[in-house]
């Protein structure tokens, strides 16, 4: 079994900046891609940013610029540094790692972080 956690949400203004971090541990032999998703009242689940196992990255067209996704394979942990965040950024950010294991291959998702932005 993998588990994932997540920290760094919070309510920020406008303008600011937050980092969220997520760590996975347990049966973990390989940790493919890991992403950030995120969902907002009343919308769907959306892809945010994500990051190959060989540090490719792909951002979600609304965020291109601002935020930035990185890893640390030593640390099983994926990072998303958002900066000039707006109130559109609202949402519960949760964190997804595709892992190889003792079971196969599974993606696995965080518990979720709240990021509030006030105008």
């Amino acid at each position: 079994q993998v588990q994932l956690v997540e920290s760094g949400g919070g309510l920020v203004q406008a303008g600011g900046s937050l980092r969220l971090s997520c760590a996975a541990s347990g049966s973990i032999f390989v940790i493919n891609g890991m992403g950030w998703y995120r969902q907002a009242p009343g919308k769907q689940r959306e892809l945010v940013a994500i990051i190959t196992s060989g540090s490719s990255t792909r951002y979600a067209d609304s965020v291109k610029g601002r935020f930035t996704i990185s890893r640390d394979n030593a640390r099983n942990t994926v990072y998303l540094q958002m900066t000039s965040l707006k109130p559109e950024d609202t949402a519960v950010y949760y964190c997804m790692v595709d892992v190889q294991g003792p079971s196969g291959r599974n993606a696995y998702w965080g518990q979720g972080t709240q990021v509030t932005v006030s105008s």
